[in-house]
């Protein structure tokens, strides 16, 4: 086991939460008990997470999309009473970390999702280098690289352009990342790929010739919060349960 606090420091430290503005508090967000023993992650703080953490015995949460907002309604009433009554109830420990994790060079979802993908990053760029970029080992078409999206993300993409155009270097950024277009604009890219996709992006994708891969905001932000929560649970000799709930977004 380890102490809730201790654990808290340890990744607010391991994640540099400090280097990032970010548009909700990362870290522990709601205290539950002291002692942790086994930690359920997830891609959101839904109630279906919360209440598959209990039935799976977890002493602590761990998820990439949590609570408290900039600029929703403070007051805790109605979904966010219920969550935050739950957790209190049952005395459950929730963490969440959002930028950090998407940008993170090790645990983060950009790289966790490259690596799924196969595709190593050069490096980073955009705002606290959220954008990732690199090469495929060899030069496909769109309509292949998009099948192999597919298949190691288990949901069909949207997908803008040609199918037969030749792609070598892949920009991406998971979730809802789609004005990130720009960033692969500027690198050269062939595609870029993120989880969402905006009506104006289209017109983007096809008058500058980058083609899109929309695959999915939560298909393409399940890996990361599992690589953290696997690397926390080595370190302290910990239990830990990955649960996929189904997203078709």
């Amino acid at each position: 086991m380890v102490k809730i606090n201790e654990l808290a420091h340890y990744t607010q430290q391991l994640m540099q939460v400090e280097s990032f503005k970010d548009y909700c508090p990362n870290g522990l967000q709601v205290e539950g008990r002291a002692e942790i023993r086994k930690i359920v992650t997830g891609v959101t703080a839904s109630m279906a997470l919360l209440e598959a953490a209990h039935r799976a015995d977890a002493d602590l949460i761990l998820v990439h999309h949590g609570y408290f907002w900039r600029n929703e309604d403070a007051r805790i009433i109605g979904i966010k009473r219920n969550r935050i009554a739950f957790l209190l109830k049952h005395d459950l420990n929730l963490m969440a970390y959002h930028l950090p994790l998407d940008a993170h060079p090790e645990f983060g979802n950009n790289v966790q999702l490259g690596k799924v993908l196969g595709i190593l990053p050069i490096n980073y760029v955009g705002e606290f280098n959220l954008v990732a970029y690199g090469e495929l080992n060899q030069v496909s078409t769109l309509g292949d690289f998009a099948a192999l999206v597919e298949k190691c993300l288990q949901r069909t993409p949207l997908v803008i352009g040609n199918p037969q155009q030749l792609i070598k270097k892949v920009a991406w950024c998971t979730g809802a990342a789609q004005g990130y277009i720009d960033s692969a604009i500027e690198l050269g890219a062939d595609v870029f790929i993120s989880g969402e996709i905006s009506e104006q992006t289209t017109h983007q994708a096809l008058e500058t010739g980058v083609s899109y891969i929309a695959a999915g905001h939560h298909a393409t932000e399940r890996y990361g919060i599992q690589a953290l929560g696997e690397h926390l649970a080595e370190k302290f000799n910990l239990l830990h349960e990955f649960v996929d709930v189904k997203n078709p977004v």
